[in-house]
């Protein structure tokens, strides 16, 4: 029998296609705004740049200082550029850290948002906003944070490199992986996490063999903006906390973080709740979940191990104590020697379950 379910409806504009960056004006249109400020990264200047040249008079300067885990010194500085230039709108091209900043002025301006993702990490579709201050990392929902507008474009990830290809599938996974047992799930967020797992599983190996493959990258980009609808409309637990963990208070990266902790995750909890975890088995193979995603990720490249983006041996005693610090729901319960044993694990490297 179906269980009880309330499903609130997605609010977010998606325009999902190849060459549809175009529409970015329009869409900027579409809500009424006619200035918008263009967010990115340093690295993505250029391409900032030259999409406040394509919008025209409807963009009125770039501000490329966006951060990793969204800092809140970065976001106050931006904030202010984004005040001075009476913008009414932000434009955010990029990865999580240019749609983290995005959403943070929105947060504190009341601004809207239109997103343009490079990457397949997926915050795009979500009411969460997770930032950094004196080397802690808080995280909050607000439905003023869900941005009004996402455009996908397919051939903006064609010349995204393998390894943060991989990574950031491997981090949109994670999303999947938790709402499948989150307790507000619904049949069709599981339905979209069902199919993710299916098209990320086919369509990563085919873009490690081909980079520049349109129909594995567009496979792929589906994939990312399911399992961030379903980050955006579900709670998370476990693994989602250890991720904020650690690049809050030891500054390690958001994607290859997500990618190292997601098969011991996934098996810790995968004891409690093995039927609903069981797309993933299904999906990857392995004998489990947890495994399974192991092996995938040995498959592709991704990390296996904390060790691989710094953590010390010592410090895992130090991430076991803030995971433990507040409660929140879990479907396995735990105490902190379970903590630090799974940490101990994902330093190691070793497969889950061997």
């Amino acid at each position: 029998m179906m269980e009880s379910f309330v499903f609130p409806g997605m609010t977010t504009r998606v325009v999902f296609g190849s060459g549809t960056l175009a529409q970015a004006g329009d869409e900027l249109d579409r809500l009424g705004q006619g200035k918008a400020l263009v967010l990115s990264t340093p690295h993505q200047e250029g391409d900032a740049q030259k999409l406040t040249e394509a919008l025209g008079g409807r963009a009125v300067g770039v501000f490329a200082g966006a951060a990793m885990h969204t800092p809140v010194e970065v976001t106050e500085k931006a904030i202010a550029a984004f005040e001075k230039s009476g913008a009414g709108a932000v434009v955010s091209l990029g990865g999580g850290s240019t749609t983290g900043l995005g959403k943070a002025i929105a947060l504190r301006t009341g601004a809207d948002q239109v997103v343009i993702p490079t990457t397949y990490a997926g915050s795009e579709m979500t009411d969460i906003l997770g930032e950094t201050a004196e080397g802690r990392k808080t995280t909050r929902r607000d439905a003023a944070i869900r941005p009004e507008t996402v455009i996908y474009d397919v051939d903006l990830t064609l010349t995204l490199p393998v390894g943060l290809t991989v990574t950031s599938a491997m981090n949109a996974i994670a999303h999947a992986m938790e709402a499948f047992y989150a307790p507000d799930r619904s049949p069709v967020i599981e339905l979209m996490c069902r199919d993710a797992m299916q098209a990320f599983k086919a369509g990563i190996p085919a873009l490690i063999a081909d980079p520049r493959s349109q129909p594995a990258r567009a496979r792929a980009l589906y994939a990312a903006w399911c399992c961030s609808t379903a980050l955006g409309y579900v709670s998370m637990a476990l693994h989602h906390k250890l991720a904020h963990v650690f690049g809050g208070s030891f500054d390690t990266p958001h994607a290859e973080t997500h990618a190292i902790l997601l098969p011991y995750t996934t098996a810790f909890n995968e004891v409690a709740v093995p039927d609903a975890l069981a797309p993933i088995a299904e999906a990857f193979g392995g004998g489990s979940a947890g495994g399974g995603l192991w092996d995938f990720a040995r498959e592709v490249g991704s990390p296996l191990s904390l060790k691989e983006v710094g953590i010390t041996e010592a410090d895992l005693d130090r991430a076991a104590d803030l995971a433990v610090e507040n409660r929140y729901s879990n479907p396995r319960p735990f105490e902190r020697a379970d903590i630090r044993a799974l940490l101990q694990q994902a330093w190691d490297g070793t497969r889950p379950g061997a």
